[in-house]
């Protein structure tokens, strides 16, 4: 009797708990109706994103059911009810992004190679890309007759081996081809990941001469390849490379060093083409059939002028489109275009967040592995903070149009756009921080010079020049694209070099971001005073980026390169003869932005022809380091006593079972599962790997084939 007195003012008591928060939460969702939709692509967005995050088949079935809970709990809670609907149809949207994106792997499901391989075979050449800048050419080639290569191969070869190789060529060659790579260190690309969702099932270099089937009557080049050649005939250089990524998306005629100064500067996103780019071949488009038409007293009359001209507009941007070779970053802002279109044609406000949702909505749908890519995440943060930024009450305030002096009016659209760019900086900083490791600070400054540069100068004298071109009168105007040209690069090079100009964190854990991103769209999609609520995980999100230690050693996948922390800041490599993409790399994953040393040189490091021995860190948390750099066999027995005094030995090789490290022990045994290893060498040490263990996602564990055709010897154990 006592415990049921007890029990019924607990329960009355939860019972009203339950209400007032039901009720306050209806209160919410209500004042919040007009935004609801927006969530909508963020549910199955992260739906897609939970299947990349958890290792297999038993886990992703495992969230659906946990899913499925979601969805009968909000039906408990009613249908009627906001909430109730909120909870039922989040958690069916992220169940529907996990049997979306899994239903897309097995669709693209390949062959890929098992081993590296030297072999000879013809093949027909799907793609190719010139990549004049480093004299190469990136081909995408079809094996034929060969059913123990892939499908779909990427092959790479020197630009005298085939210089004018072009699409549907039939070609011979012998070539080195490899498994498509997977991430050499923990945090970085993993390119074996788009391989999967691209098809690619081998990459390799072409070896020795290229031999060509006769091309009696053959087609010429595609036009995109012809136009690239053309605007690489009038302008030189980096500033022709520039020009033809502006029109036809071919990015290989642009030096790595300008390549650099334009991401150091924030103006990396000028070379691909996007929604400025395709906003401004459909703006002109635009602009020129509306004055056109509006030269015909009848179509005026008539309310045909808005559209026609919409449809030139469209037309424009999809031939924009085809021409830049429709990739995913391309045609998404195509996408994004005819919806505004379509919006402005039925009189609605084209500009909004739910023009953006419903665009991020397309392209998952139709491309659900594009979530994963810096790109579909840096254009959709960049235009949801610019249109969130300007519906704010506060930002139409500022730019609210009153009497006054045109100076002031041009200073005011000068802050407002300092301000955008401030605000786009600051959303796209924690994406950039976790796929690139660096992040422009002066994007925001350069971005107010560059992008009026670009959308009012260098694209309207660039076409302007194509089109005269076709009466050999369109010198001038390329030649004042040249100059701007110049003038941007120019440009991206002061500002990259900038003390400070560019901000670099380590590799980090991805739970923070996608808790700073959570965060950033509960401020930017809701509109009511609860939006605060998300600078908590925004701010926790962001201390996990800031907080996070720099690792004391860097091991690639191979155990060949090897990177330390020095005590006074900065890394040192153990093969200091390592190439710019090891160098790159090691820096991205370590966070600094300063050239990495010679670990052989330094004093508190011993060497001999084999081995490198060194102390690491300070203290308590003081390691010895021993790595192997040599390639000759050395017994067990003679490394027995090295290994043991050492706390961590690290080789490319496979090590003998005499050899063992008092803490860990790296060899090409245990990096075949883990891959690139960052060390945290603290009190507690730390390893976390590339390679994450149980990770069945297809690209881990995918149909493999074996080359049977003169294949790479595999080396021996050096024991």
């Amino acid at each position: 009797m006592a415990t049921r007195l007890l029990q019924t003012p607990i329960a009355a008591r939860w019972a009203t708990i339950r209400h007032r928060t039901g009720n306050a939460l209806e209160t919410r969702l209500e004042a919040e109706r007009e935004r609801i939709g927006l969530w909508l692509p963020v549910a199955l967005g992260a739906g897609i994103a939970a299947w990349f995050a958890l290792p297999g088949e038993a886990h992703w079935i495992g969230f659906i059911l946990l899913l499925a809970g979601g969805v009968c709990a909000g039906l408990l809670v009613g249908w009627n009810s906001r909430s109730g609907r909120f909870v039922v149809t989040g958690c069916g949207a992220m169940a529907a992004g996990v049997l979306l994106i899994w239903a897309r792997a097995a669709w693209v499901a390949a062959p890929v190679l098992a081993a590296p391989v030297v072999t000879g075979f013809s093949a027909i050449v799907e793609r190719a890309e010139p990549l004049p800048a480093k004299g190469q050419i990136r081909i995408l080639a079809l094996p034929q007759g060969r059913g123990d290569l892939p499908p779909r191969v990427r092959l790479t070869l020197r630009s005298e081996q085939a210089a004018d190789l072009t699409d549907g060529e039939t070609i011979g060659v012998r070539a080195r081809l490899m498994p498509p790579p997977t991430a050499s260190l923990p945090g970085g690309y993993d390119f074996a990941q788009r391989a999967w969702f691209d098809r690619i099932g081998a990459v390799g270099t072409v070896l020795g001469e290229v031999s060509r089937a006769p091309r009696h009557g053959a087609a010429p080049p595609p036009l995109r390849a012809r136009l690239s050649a053309h605007i690489h005939g009038q302008i030189e250089g980096s500033p022709g490379g520039i020009a033809a990524a502006l029109v036809t998306g071919d990015r290989g005629a642009i030096s790595e060093a300008d390549e650099e100064a334009m991401r150091r500067s924030g103006l990396a996103h000028l070379l691909s083409i996007s929604g400025l780019h395709v906003t401004a071949v459909v703006g002109f488009a635009m602009l020129l059939t509306l004055r056109l038409f509006a030269l015909s007293r009848r179509l005026a009359l008539a309310g045909y002028v808005l559209p026609l001209a919409a449809a030139a507009g469209a037309l424009a941007g999809g031939g924009y489109t085809l021409l830049a070779g429709a990739e995913v970053p391309t045609l998404r802002s195509f996408i994004a275009a005819s919806l505004v279109l379509a919006a402005f044609l039925m009189g609605r406000e084209a500009l909004t967040l739910r023009l953006v949702a419903a665009g991020a909505l397309i392209v998952l749908v139709w491309r659900p592995e594009s979530l994963a890519g810096p790109s579909f995440q840096l254009s959709f943060a960049a235009v949801t903070a610019i249109i969130a930024l300007h519906e704010s009450r506060p930002m139409r305030a500022f730019l609210a149009r009153r009497d006054e002096p045109p100076a002031f009016r041009l200073g005011l659209g000068i802050a407002g756009l300092l301000i955008t760019g401030l605000v786009v900086e600051i959303a796209l900083a924690p994406i950039a921080l976790f796929h690139f490791h660096k992040a422009g600070l002066y994007g925001a400054l350069a971005n107010v010079v560059a992008i009026p540069l670009t959308t009012f100068v260098i694209m309207p004298f660039e076409a302007l020049a194509l089109l005269f071109d076709t009466i050999g009168l369109g010198a001038p105007f390329w030649w004042v694209t040249g100059q701007a040209l110049r003038l941007l690069l120019g440009l991206a090079h002061a500002v990259g070099d900038a003390p400070g100009a560019v901000a670099t964190l380590p590799s980090f854990p991805p739970w923070g971001f996608a808790l700073a991103v959570f965060g950033g769209l509960w401020i930017l999609l809701w509109q009511t005073g609860w939006r605060r609520a998300g600078f908590v995980p925004l701010a926790i999100g962001a201390a996990t980026l800031l907080l996070q230690p720099r690792p004391d050693l860097l091991v690639t996948g191979d155990g060949r390169h090897i990177a330390a922390a020095l005590p006074e800041g900065g890394y040192a490599l153990l093969r200091d003869r390592a190439g710019d993409y090891i160098r790159d790399t090691m820096a991205e994953a370590a966070g600094v932005d300063t050239p990495l040393g010679a670990l052989a040189g330094l004093d508190h490091v011993e060497c001999n022809r084999d081995f490198c021995r060194w102390s690491q860190g300070q203290g308590a948390a003081r390691r010895i380091i021993l790595a192997s750099r040599g390639r000759d066999r050395i017994e067990g027995a003679d490394m027995a006593a090295a290994c043991a005094a050492a706390d961590v030995v690290i080789s490319d090789r496979w090590l003998p079972r005499e050899c063992a490290g008092r803490w860990m022990t790296i060899d090409r045994n245990s990096l075949a599962r883990t891959g690139g290893l960052a060390l945290y060498l603290g009190e507690t040490p730390e390893a976390v790997a590339a390679l994450k263990a149980g990770d069945a996602h297809p690209w881990r564990l995918p149909q493999q084939l074996s080359g049977n055709d003169e294949a790479v010897p595999k080396a021996a154990p050096a024991r």
